[in-house]
């Protein structure tokens, strides 16, 4: 049997294992459909449905491993089931901000940069979005 947090970093879906486990942590990761913690063992059949940024995927367990896969091996482990909807959500356009300051006016005061961190604050481009 393999860990939840090591299964996810084998199969190529994060980076490194400690960023695998804070997702499991931070409650991002279900498998089948209950929370799930990065002990969690993982066997064939599971589904896990997993929260990045704005996408939900959705992957159905294969079979067990212990070591991380080539790229070309991970279709024999787990099956991508994410709806296309969702992933279209990777396409969409960005929104930006940008904070116009006529020419000329010099630095902002205490009070205005106080004003536009407040405004970046609330459009923070790594927030998820549920």
């Amino acid at each position: 049997m393999s860990r939840l947090d090591k299964y996810l970093w084998a199969v190529r879906i994060f980076k490194t294992r400690s960023e695998a486990a804070e997702a499991c942590k931070g409650g991002r990761v279900k498998v089948n459909s209950t929370e799930a913690k990065p002990s969690r063992e993982v066997k064939p059949g599971d589904l896990i449905d997993l929260r990045r940024v704005n996408v939900n995927y959705k992957y159905k367990v294969i079979q067990q491993l212990e070591n991380r896969l080539s790229a070309k091996l991970v279709p024999e482990y787990i099956e991508n089931l994410t709806p296309q909807e969702e992933l279209d959500k990777l396409n969409a356009p960005k929104e930006s901000i940008f904070i116009y300051r006529q020419r000329g006016t010099g630095r902002p005061t205490k009070k205005e940069r106080r004003d536009i961190d407040e405004i970046l604050d609330q459009y923070d481009p790594n927030d998820e979005l549920v």
